[in-house]
């Protein structure tokens, strides 16, 4: 359980605005994601996709966003935890006159997921007496809509846009208010007393009339679904409760219509208070793909990993190496500043959209080709198709390798990095591999495995700095860069160059168990809290244990996520999460970690024997 003390309004900051981004918790159905912060406010939920414009956006604008909010009277505190192994919420309020339990849910069904979109909340007295105020507040879709409401017998009917939506609650709430864009409500449970309430969207479709207790049937219903899903689960290994949650958070960003997963669920949540790195990640990039069909291969979740697999060759096949999609496939919108919001604690711009759609970055060639070995490697088949697409990446591959590219930390000056060319290596040599065992054409085998070698002598002759004793961020610089801690992963060079580069890359960009991203980052931006769990792992590759165990829980003792989100980075001084959340790469690094710590270790070693 998180607990947590909330203040009477009067002395609270606006609604679900002050919090720490750790402290909100998520829900999904397989299409959109809900943040919900601990005084009971959804400040952020994306309707009828992940993609879409928000509904209520509160997080990013105290003043005017949407929000749909259940809180008591007075100062109240909050105990909240999600059901095992499931995506339900439960949340335990104590105030001075009882205590009651709240159970919230964004609904599916046993089947999957619904045709429109289900935001079930439940409120059961537990003791004493408890007065609730409910109020839904609806956004302007990212400033292009006019919320209104419909009058209806049925329910409270709202429009934003093309977004048509209905509130239904069970009898005992009363309606106090209709506005423009707000509904107010109130109800009051004793023990054994209970109440729901239920938000129903749909987009550009009719929405029908349900039941209240069909949606609230729904919440149980939801959570044998999670519990169902989660108990296919195969992991024993060291810390399972984290690789368990971690699986869970990753199965809320995974876009059941087309089997694609998104890097984040929200937008424009900074990378430094203040600062302006604030990003769209509600869009699908190739090497999230990747690494998902890995992580869900190594805790056996199969049609996910078929699923994320399957969406990752058609989008090759379709438009290329792009670095980044919509989760149903398209061309990624160009990045846009929403003027009218004001940000996270006032860090704007607001950017919707993302410009790394235009980039280039080698580390696409080898996300592509590491998944397609792991794919294989686990027993599946690669189609005639897919395989004709593939060896035509690793014929492209071998001639772009030689290009400055945009590296994976989608930097805006294209430079030779390091970890790029390492990337171009890992393709190659995969796609070697792979046609050797038949997967793949062998026509062009010897070219590859020419290239192979020449990119291997370019980062012997260009990238290791003897006097680091490390691999640099690029040729000419004594900067360090913590994606190569991946390179342990991938099996590139020997075991005493790839050591010695992690002990640098810790020396330097460490602050106790967090790293930063590369030399200089720690001037814009937290922590990035993925290659704290890149270089758990790595560190267990290569034998060293007792420091990988300390990194990986060092990194989770100094985050302390609240019921278990991760975002994309933390403040090292507080622990004060940043950037989009629930964040893909967070969750997925620490499933490699866990696992690699547990033993699972079978990438090989060595493009040549007695390297480094």
């Amino acid at each position: 359980m998180h607990r947590i003390s909330i203040p009477a309004p009067a002395e609270s900051p606006p609604e679900g605005a002050g919090f720490p981004i750790q402290d909100y918790a998520a829900l999904g159905d397989g299409r959109s994601v809900a943040l919900i912060a601990p005084d009971g406010a959804v400040g952020w939920w994306c309707v009828p996709n992940m993609d879409s414009p928000p509904l209520f956006d509160r997080i990013l604008d105290p003043g005017e966003g949407g929000y749909f909010q259940i809180r008591p009277e007075g100062a109240f505190e909050v105990e909240r935890r999600y059901r095992p192994d499931s995506n339900i919420l439960e949340t335990l309020v104590t105030t001075p006159d009882g205590r009651v339990r709240v159970t919230e849910s964004l609904n599916s069904s046993l089947a999957g997921r619904l045709p429109w979109s289900e935001f079930a909340r439940r409120i059961e007295g537990l003791a004493g007496t408890v007065r609730f105020h409910i109020q839904a507040v609806f956004g302007t879709r990212g400033d292009t809509a006019s919320p209104w409401l419909q009058p209806n017998p049925n329910g409270c009917v709202f429009h934003v846009g093309p977004l048509l939506g209905m509130m239904r609650c069970t009898p005992n709430i009363r309606i106090l208010e209709e506005q423009d864009r707000s509904i107010t409500a109130t109800v009051t449970l004793s023990e054994g007393e209970r109440a729901t309430v239920a938000l129903l969207a749909a987009e550009d479709e009719p929405l029908g009339v349900l039941p209240i207790e069909e949606i609230d049937a729904r919440i149980d219903t939801s959570d044998e679904a999670w519990r169902s899903w989660a108990g296919d689960l195969r992991y024993d290994g060291p810390h399972r409760e984290a690789v368990r949650r971690s699986a869970l958070a990753l199965k809320l960003l995974l876009y059941s219509p087309s089997g694609a997963i998104a890097a984040a669920a929200t937008a424009a949540l900074p990378e430094r208070i203040g600062g302006d790195k604030n990003y769209d990640y509600r869009y699908a990039w190739i090497r999230d793909a990747a690494y998902t069909v890995n992580a869900f291969l190594r805790i056996g979740a199969m049609a996910e990993s078929k699923a994320a697999f399957t969406w990752l060759m058609q989008r090759l096949g379709e438009h290329g190496p792009r670095v980044l999609y919509t989760l149903c496939g398209d061309k990624a919108p160009e990045a846009r500043v929403i003027e009218a919001l004001p940000g996270y604690r006032g860090s704007g711009p607001v950017v919707i959209g993302n410009a790394a759609a235009h980039q280039h970055q080698h580390g696409v060639y080898g996300d592509i080709f590491e998944t397609a070995a792991l794919f294989v490697g686990d027993g599946h088949i690669i189609d005639q198709r897919s395989a004709r697409v593939l060896s035509g990446l690793a014929d492209e591959c071998a001639d772009r390798w030689r290009q400055k590219d945009s590296g994976i930390w989608e930097l805006e000056e294209p430079q030779h990095y390091t970890m790029s060319k390492i990337s171009a290596w890992q393709a190659l040599a995969r796609a070697v591999e792979l046609a050797e065992a038949g997967h793949l054409p062998s026509t062009c085998v010897p070219r590859w495995q020419r290239e192979r070698d020449r990119i291997a002598a370019w980062i012997d002759t260009h990238c290791w700095s003897e006097k680091r004793r490390a691999y640099t961020f690029f040729p000419g610089t004594e900067r360090l860069d913590a994606s190569l801690t991946l390179a342990v992963r991938f099996g590139f060079d020997g075991r005493e160059r790839l050591s010695s580069t992690l002990d640098a890359i810790r020396a330097e960009l460490g602050r106790g168990a967090l790293l930063y991203r590369y030399s200089g980052a720690e001037r814009e931006e937290g922590a990035f809290l993925a290659c704290s769990f890149w270089m758990a792992e790595a560190l267990a590759m290569l034998d060293r244990d007792a420091e990988a165990e300390a990194v990986f829980t060092g990194t989770l003792d100094a985050v302390a996520p609240g019921v278990g989100i991760m975002s994309e980075m933390a403040d090292p001084r507080t622990g004060d999460h940043l950037g989009n959340t629930p964040q893909g790469l967070s969750h997925l690094a620490l499933i490699h970690a866990a696992c690699t710590l547990r033993g699972d270790r079978k990438r090989p070693f060595g493009r040549r024997e007695g390297a480094g």
